[in-house]
């Protein structure tokens, strides 16, 4: 009877490593208890041992591989998210610059216009029966030839811009100008071929036409009227008059012309190495720009 206690506690011990590697296993398909189910356990322990032979050949692979893999896996998923998160962001910042672009090249469009507009019908005033415009020098944005775009030229080519792609504000290279002081279209000239007077009225009148688009609250100019006769002077001191509405105008003169414009005189002179200013009145003033001693 102790025999058959002690054989049956062995038998049970045996029972429970059965199961342990059972559960250990894990559940099978059911092919296999089909396919196993028929041979006698002889035949499955020659089966087991064939597997095992078998086995012993790929014992140098490495046994963590699985666990590996699993890992490596997880990190693959991951890595795939991130890049989708920073593809949605490079997507994301990509429209905002596009769109910072744009709005960049139509408010350099519509400065230009204005500009340019306003420049166009100061010059005529400084100078009657004259034209000027300005030219927007645009470059190639591949590195090309260069070409200008005129003042009505702009919408163009953002409606063709917008169709293709965005347009860059690298292709604007600066701004020419060219001008007539005849009229005629055909001798239109540009800056390096004018003389110094000619250049002076051509710059106060971009600087009155920037002033008309977006105005400073004063303007310091010294002597301008310097090489200019005395039409374009008188048409320089008219437009100063004209924009002192709602600006303040500093200029320092030589010639009577800017003094019919101007609202207060100060006298300004050198005596023993050192400036003297004093407030005069208007004929004081013009006796002071007539004073040849004075003006030498």
């Amino acid at each position: 009877l102790e025999k058959m206690t002690n054989r049956q506690g062995m038998l049970l011990k045996k029972k429970e490593e059965c199961m342990k590697k059972i559960r250990e296993l894990g559940s099978l398909p059911q092919e296999a208890f089909e396919k196993y189910q028929t041979p006698s356990l002889k035949q499955l322990f020659r089966k087991l041992e064939q597997c095992n032979t078998e086995l012993k050949k790929y014992s140098h692979v490495n046994k963590k591989a699985l666990d590996q893999f699993v890992n490596f896996s997880e990190q693959k998923e991951k890595l795939i998210k991130r890049q989708e998160e920073l593809d949605r962001g490079y997507k994301s910042i990509m429209e905002l610059m596009n769109v910072l672009e744009l709005r960049k090249y139509e408010a350099i469009q519509l400065t230009f216009k204005q500009v340019s507009k306003n420049f166009s019908e100061v010059f005529q005033k400084l100078v009657p029966g004259g034209k000027a415009t300005l030219v927007m020098k645009k470059g190639d944005v591949e590195g090309s030839q260069s070409q200008d775009e005129g003042e009505g030229s702009g919408e163009s080519e953002r409606g063709s811009g917008s169709q293709s792609s965005v347009p860059s504000v690298d292709q604007f290279t600066g701004v020419g100008i060219r001008v007539s002081f005849t009229g005629k279209q055909g001798e239109m000239r540009e800056m390096q071929q004018l003389s110094g007077g000619q250049k002076s009225l051509v710059a106060l009148a971009l600087i009155f036409a920037i002033q008309k688009c977006d105005p400073a609250p004063f303007y310091l100019f010294d002597e301008i009227d310097q090489a200019l006769d005395a039409q374009h002077r008188k048409a320089v001191s008219d437009m100063i008059m004209e924009l002192a509405v709602h600006a303040q105008f500093i200029t320092t003169t030589f010639r009577p012309e800017l003094l019919e414009s101007a609202d207060k005189f100060y006298g300004v002179k050198f005596r023993n190495k050192v400036s003297h200013i004093d407030v005069i009145t208007a004929e004081m003033a013009k006796d002071f720009v007539e004073d040849d001693t004075t003006h030498g």
